[in-house]
C-alpha cells in the first residue's frame, strides 16, 4: 500500500495507516534523514491520543508517551546505535516484545530483535511538501 500526500494532509495520512494497520503494533520506519520518520509519528500518536510533548527520541533513544485511554506508546530511534547488542542492552527489545505500540526509526541498526509481525514502513521525500509513504501490508 502505498500513499502520496502533501504535509498538511498528515493527520489524515496518520488516520488512515492506524485504520489499515489495526492487527500490527511494531513499526519498522525506514527513511532517509529528513524524510519525515518523526513527524509521522507524531501525527500518529496525536490520533492515538497522545496529550504528552512528542519529540525525538534521538539522544534518549525510547521515549514513552501515554494515550488517554493510558496505553503506553514507545518511540524508539536507533540511529545512534552501533548494534543489536546494544539495542538490547538499552531496553529496546523489552519495548518491541511488551504489546504496546512500537515506532522504531532506523530499524538496519538492529534488523534481527523486531518480532514477526513487525510492519515494515518506508517514508520518501518527494519534494519539500510531498513525501510517500511505503506500507509492506
Amino acid at each position: 500500500m502505498d500513499i502520496i500526500f502533501k504535509l498538511g494532509e498528515i493527520d489524515q495520512v496518520a488516520a488512515t495507516f492506524l485504520a489499515n494497520t489495526v492487527h500490527h503494533k511494531v513499526f519498522a520506519l525506514h527513511g532517509e534523514m529528513g524524510a519525515g520518520k518523526t513527524t509521522f509519528v507524531h501525527a500518529v500518536c496525536n490520533a492515538l491520543g497522545v496529550k504528552d510533548t512528542i519529540g525525538s527520541p534521538t539522544f534518549s533513544i525510547i521515549n514513552q508517551y501515554q494515550t488517554n485511554k493510558a496505553e503506553t506508546i514507545y518511540h524508539i530511534d536507533l540511529y545512534r546505535l552501533k548494534d543489536e547488542e546494544e539495542a538490547i542492552q538499552t531496553g529496546v527489545e523489552d519495548c518491541l516484545y511488551s504489546g504496546n505500540y512500537c515506532f522504531v526509526e532506523w530499524p538496519g541498526r538492529a534488523p534481527g530483535i523486531f518480532p514477526d509481525k513487525t510492519l515494515y514502513v518506508t517514508i520518501l521525500a518527494v519534494n519539500n511538501d510531498t513525501r510517500k509513504l511505503i506500507i509492506n501490508l
